[in-house]
Protein backbone atom coordinates (compact mmCIF):
# COMPACT_ATOMS: atom_id res chain seq x y z
CA UNK A 1 0.00 0.00 0.00
CA UNK A 2 1.28 3.56 -1.29
CA UNK A 3 1.85 6.05 2.06
CA UNK A 4 2.02 9.47 2.31
CA UNK A 5 5.92 10.30 3.01
CA UNK A 6 5.29 14.38 3.53
CA UNK A 7 6.22 15.86 7.01
CA UNK A 8 4.06 18.56 7.72
CA UNK A 9 5.33 21.87 9.39
CA UNK A 10 3.60 24.92 10.61
CA UNK A 11 5.58 27.48 9.21
CA UNK A 12 5.76 31.16 10.54
CA UNK A 13 5.43 32.87 6.86
CA UNK A 14 5.73 36.53 8.45
CA UNK A 15 8.99 35.57 8.96
CA UNK A 16 10.01 33.75 5.69
CA UNK A 17 9.65 35.89 1.83
CA UNK A 18 7.41 33.87 0.01
CA UNK A 19 7.77 34.39 -3.90
CA UNK A 20 4.97 33.85 -5.97
CA UNK A 21 5.19 33.49 -9.93
CA UNK A 22 1.91 34.52 -11.78
CA UNK A 23 -0.86 36.57 -11.38
CA UNK A 24 -3.90 34.95 -12.82
CA UNK A 25 -6.66 32.82 -11.17
CA UNK A 26 -4.03 30.46 -9.75
CA UNK A 27 -1.78 32.92 -8.47
CA UNK A 28 -5.13 34.47 -6.56
CA UNK A 29 -6.13 30.56 -5.31
CA UNK A 30 -2.29 30.13 -4.03
CA UNK A 31 -2.58 33.77 -2.73
CA UNK A 32 -5.80 33.41 -0.56
CA UNK A 33 -4.54 30.47 0.47
CA UNK A 34 -1.14 31.59 1.97
CA UNK A 35 -3.26 34.72 3.53
CA UNK A 36 -6.42 32.75 4.92
CA UNK A 37 -3.81 30.75 7.00
CA UNK A 38 -1.36 33.74 7.32
CA UNK A 39 -3.08 36.98 6.67
CA UNK A 40 0.38 38.78 7.43
CA UNK A 41 2.60 36.68 5.48
CA UNK A 42 5.72 38.46 3.19
CA UNK A 43 4.77 37.82 -0.58
CA UNK A 44 5.63 39.37 -3.47
CA UNK A 45 3.64 37.89 -6.77
CA UNK A 46 5.07 38.93 -9.66
CA UNK A 47 3.20 38.93 -13.39
CA UNK A 48 2.91 40.87 -16.03
CA UNK A 49 -0.50 41.53 -15.31
CA UNK A 50 -2.93 40.48 -12.60
CA UNK A 51 -5.53 39.03 -11.43
CA UNK A 52 -8.70 42.24 -10.19
CA UNK A 53 -8.86 40.24 -6.53
CA UNK A 54 -4.52 40.35 -6.59
CA UNK A 55 -4.84 43.65 -6.33
CA UNK A 56 -8.07 43.76 -4.01
CA UNK A 57 -5.72 41.38 -1.63
CA UNK A 58 -2.79 43.18 -2.01
CA UNK A 59 -4.17 46.63 -0.46
CA UNK A 60 -5.55 44.73 2.28
CA UNK A 61 -2.45 43.20 3.40
CA UNK A 62 0.52 45.67 4.16
CA UNK A 63 2.97 42.85 2.84
CA UNK A 64 2.18 41.87 -0.51
CA UNK A 65 4.11 43.36 -3.16
CA UNK A 66 3.17 43.56 -6.44
CA UNK A 67 5.66 43.45 -9.00
CA UNK A 68 4.53 43.99 -12.32
CA UNK A 69 7.31 42.24 -14.74
CA UNK A 70 8.67 39.14 -16.48
CA UNK A 71 9.98 36.83 -13.94
CA UNK A 72 13.66 37.07 -13.64
CA UNK A 73 16.17 34.70 -12.00
CA UNK A 74 17.36 37.60 -9.60
CA UNK A 75 14.09 37.71 -7.85
CA UNK A 76 14.48 33.76 -6.19
CA UNK A 77 17.56 36.27 -4.09
CA UNK A 78 16.50 36.29 -0.40
CA UNK A 79 13.25 33.99 -0.46
CA UNK A 80 12.77 31.00 1.35
CA UNK A 81 9.74 29.24 -0.31
CA UNK A 82 8.58 30.07 -4.23
CA UNK A 83 5.27 29.16 -6.13
CA UNK A 84 5.09 29.08 -9.69
CA UNK A 85 1.56 28.85 -11.33
CA UNK A 86 2.04 30.97 -14.88
CA UNK A 87 0.26 29.38 -17.66
CA UNK A 88 3.59 29.04 -19.57
CA UNK A 89 4.69 25.75 -18.64
CA UNK A 90 8.20 26.49 -19.59
CA UNK A 91 8.31 29.77 -17.00
CA UNK A 92 7.33 27.44 -14.50
CA UNK A 93 9.72 24.79 -15.22
CA UNK A 94 12.23 27.46 -15.53
CA UNK A 95 11.26 29.16 -12.03
CA UNK A 96 11.53 25.12 -10.47
CA UNK A 97 14.96 24.84 -11.79
CA UNK A 98 16.55 27.86 -10.79
CA UNK A 99 14.76 27.85 -7.18
CA UNK A 100 16.55 23.73 -6.60
CA UNK A 101 19.66 25.36 -7.67
CA UNK A 102 19.01 27.77 -4.45
CA UNK A 103 18.16 25.03 -2.42
CA UNK A 104 14.14 27.04 -2.19
CA UNK A 105 11.40 24.60 -1.68
CA UNK A 106 9.07 25.24 -4.50
CA UNK A 107 5.54 24.22 -6.02
CA UNK A 108 4.75 24.05 -9.19
CA UNK A 109 0.64 24.39 -9.56
CA UNK A 110 -1.08 21.01 -11.24
CA UNK A 111 2.47 19.55 -11.51
CA UNK A 112 3.13 17.19 -8.40
CA UNK A 113 6.65 15.74 -9.77
CA UNK A 114 7.66 19.85 -9.53
CA UNK A 115 6.44 20.09 -6.22
CA UNK A 116 8.86 19.87 -2.69
CA UNK A 117 5.13 20.73 -0.28
CA UNK A 118 2.19 20.85 -1.64
CA UNK A 119 -1.01 23.18 0.08
CA UNK A 120 -3.23 20.98 1.98
CA UNK A 121 -7.03 21.46 3.34
CA UNK A 122 -6.42 23.63 6.55
CA UNK A 123 -8.52 23.82 9.36
CA UNK A 124 -7.87 26.35 12.21
CA UNK A 125 -10.08 27.04 15.20
CA UNK A 126 -8.35 29.80 17.59
CA UNK A 127 -4.48 28.59 18.46
CA UNK A 128 -5.70 25.16 17.31
CA UNK A 129 -4.75 24.05 13.23
CA UNK A 130 -5.18 21.26 11.54
CA UNK A 131 -2.97 20.11 7.91
CA UNK A 132 -5.13 17.66 5.64
CA UNK A 133 -2.83 16.02 3.07
CA UNK A 134 -3.86 13.46 0.37
CA UNK A 135 -0.09 13.40 -0.97
CA UNK A 136 -1.77 15.25 -3.83
CA UNK A 137 -3.95 12.51 -4.77
CA UNK A 138 -7.46 13.97 -4.09
CA UNK A 139 -7.83 17.86 -3.36
CA UNK A 140 -11.47 16.85 -2.99
CA UNK A 141 -10.98 14.69 -0.54
CA UNK A 142 -8.87 17.32 1.84
CA UNK A 143 -11.77 19.41 0.71
CA UNK A 144 -14.27 17.25 2.39
CA UNK A 145 -11.89 16.34 5.17
CA UNK A 146 -12.05 19.92 6.91
CA UNK A 147 -15.51 20.48 5.89
CA UNK A 148 -15.92 17.66 8.61
CA UNK A 149 -13.01 18.74 11.34
CA UNK A 150 -14.52 22.41 10.84
CA UNK A 151 -17.91 20.92 11.67
CA UNK A 152 -16.60 18.34 14.39
CA UNK A 153 -14.26 20.27 16.15
CA UNK A 154 -16.06 22.41 18.91
CA UNK A 155 -15.77 26.61 18.43
CA UNK A 156 -14.79 26.67 22.17
CA UNK A 157 -11.84 24.49 21.62
CA UNK A 158 -9.62 27.90 21.50
CA UNK A 159 -10.15 28.42 25.03
CA UNK A 160 -9.44 24.99 26.20
CA UNK A 161 -6.25 25.67 25.04
CA UNK A 162 -5.75 28.70 26.71
CA UNK A 163 -6.85 27.14 29.76
CA UNK A 164 -4.29 24.29 29.46
CA UNK A 165 -1.12 26.38 28.81
CA UNK A 166 -2.47 28.89 32.01
CA UNK A 167 -2.27 25.84 33.89
CA UNK A 168 0.78 24.48 32.02
CA UNK A 169 2.80 27.09 33.64
CA UNK A 170 1.52 26.76 37.35
CA UNK A 171 3.23 23.41 36.91
CA UNK A 172 6.38 22.46 39.30
CA UNK A 173 8.89 19.35 38.99
CA UNK A 174 10.91 18.70 35.44
CA UNK A 175 9.72 18.28 32.09
CA UNK A 176 8.76 14.34 32.31
CA UNK A 177 6.59 15.30 35.15
CA UNK A 178 5.20 18.14 33.47
CA UNK A 179 4.83 16.01 30.38
CA UNK A 180 3.05 12.96 32.74
CA UNK A 181 0.56 15.80 34.33
CA UNK A 182 -0.42 17.31 31.08
CA UNK A 183 -1.21 14.07 29.78
CA UNK A 184 -3.51 12.91 32.32
CA UNK A 185 -5.15 16.28 31.84
CA UNK A 186 -6.06 15.82 28.23
CA UNK A 187 -6.23 12.23 28.38
CA UNK A 188 -10.16 12.83 28.06
CA UNK A 189 -9.84 14.32 24.60
CA UNK A 190 -9.81 10.93 23.67
CA UNK A 191 -12.37 8.88 22.44
CA UNK A 192 -12.87 5.89 25.14
CA UNK A 193 -16.21 3.97 23.72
Amino acid sequence: MEQNELYPIFLKLHNLNVLIVGGGNVGLEKLSFLLKSSPNANVEVVAKEFHLEIKVLAEKHPSIKLTESKFKKKMLKKRHMVIACTDDLKVNKKVYDLARKRYLICNIADTPDLCDYYLGGIVTKGNVKIAISTNGKSPTTAKRLREFFEEVIPEDINQMVENLNEYRKTLKGNFEEKVKRMNEITDSLKNKE
